[in-house]
């Protein structure tokens, strides 16, 4: 009985020993969701590389389920409320796939907005924070990024001037570039990513606007045979904007150490990262559209003027929208600008 009771005593002791707490404590598993296929740009350099970091930095505390392609159910529409309600941790998806919901996000997917995708993530995250904090204070929020300069690509004909558009099906992302690809004569069709390689082939649209980067993990450029591209010179023509967001609950409950290291993995750097990563597969994916034999068309600065007066409606709409909605949208609008100018400079 004696011997009993001094196991008893001794098992007690030590269930109640710090150390052990902590070890019966050490690994949290997070459940990561997107869209991206598992062999794009997006997934292994970006979300990988991320995830890999986190792990590192904690010391393998932190362990993650990934899965991309929507393997968990669901549509890519609904990935920011999967996260929201608990349903995942952490998603990165587009606020623009539930129009409407993140208005003055908006502002940088408007036409010729953008500079590069580094400089403009960091202006994301920026503006986010100072004018319109409250549009994520349903999730934790991890990064915001874009892409690199959105490009044309087409199965009939080159685009070299907006009239070239006129009678084509042209899938967009968001309301905004919708938008924008009406203005600019096309029929827009509002269209997740993993829809296209069969809209295309069924002919329910004749082309698309993508980044270079994201063109092979759809096979756009084995489905389409023309593109166009804006030199820089002469501005881009669109990029999307990307939320990398964790249920806020959830992070609530890491240990203070952990949220520590996801805060280290946040923010601008870690914007800025995502927008650089992604940009930096453009070339690449370029290479094997040319590699095809497909051709490519560059619209230089003088082009791109007429493509800039078109566009230019949307961004009126959307300042007089901004300011239906009670916020000031030629400030809002001003305040991304320079905020990318800054950023740019840097």
């Amino acid at each position: 009985m004696l011997t009993r009771r001094r196991l008893l005593r001794t098992g007690a002791a030590a269930l109640a020993s710090p150390a052990l707490v902590g070890l019966a404590q050490s690994s949290v598993t997070l459940k990561f969701h997107t869209f991206m296929s598992p062999t794009s740009n997006v997934w292994l350099n970006m979300h990988k590389a991320w995830m890999d970091k986190v792990e590192k930095d904690s010391g393998g505390r932190i362990k993650f389920e990934a899965y991309p392609a929507m393997q968990l159910g669901g549509s890519p529409m609904q990935l920011y409320d999967q996260a929201k309600d608990g349903v995942v941790d952490i998603v990165w998806t587009l606020p623009g796939n539930t129009p409407g919901r993140f208005p003055r996000t908006e502002v940088f997917e408007l036409p010729f907005m953008m500079t590069n995708a580094e400089a403009t993530s960091r202006a994301f995250w920026e503006y986010i924070q100072t004018k319109a904090a409250d549009e994520y204070r349903d999730i934790h929020l991890i990064a915001l990024n874009v892409h690199g300069p959105g490009v044309f690509h087409v199965k009939s004909r080159l685009i070299t001037q907006p009239d070239d558009l006129r009678g084509l099906k042209m899938r967009g992302p968001t309301r905004q570039i919708t938008k924008t690809l009406g203005h600019l004569g096309a029929t827009p069709v509002g269209m997740p990513l993993p829809q296209i390689p069969d809209a295309l082939s069924k002919g329910v649209i004749d082309g698309c606007v993508l980044p270079w980067e994201v063109v092979p993990s759809v096979k756009v450029h084995e489905l389409v045979s023309h593109h166009s591209e804006f030199d820089p010179k002469g501005g881009a023509l669109y990029t999307t904007t990307f939320v990398m967001a964790m249920n806020k609950a959830r992070y609530e409950s890491l240990p203070p150490d952990l949220k520590r290291v996801i805060d280290a993995n946040s923010g601008p750097d870690t914007s800025a990262f995502l927008g650089r990563v992604q940009q930096a597969g453009d070339m690449p994916a370029r290479r094997q559209a040319v590699e095809r034999g497909n051709r490519i068309h560059t619209l230089g600065l003088a082009q791109a003027q007429e493509f800039r007066r078109r566009a230019r409606l949307v961004e009126v709409e959307w300042v007089q929208d901004m300011d239906r909605r009670g916020f000031n949208g030629r400030d809002l609008l001003e305040s991304a600008r320079r905020l990318i100018d800054k950023h740019t400079r840097a």
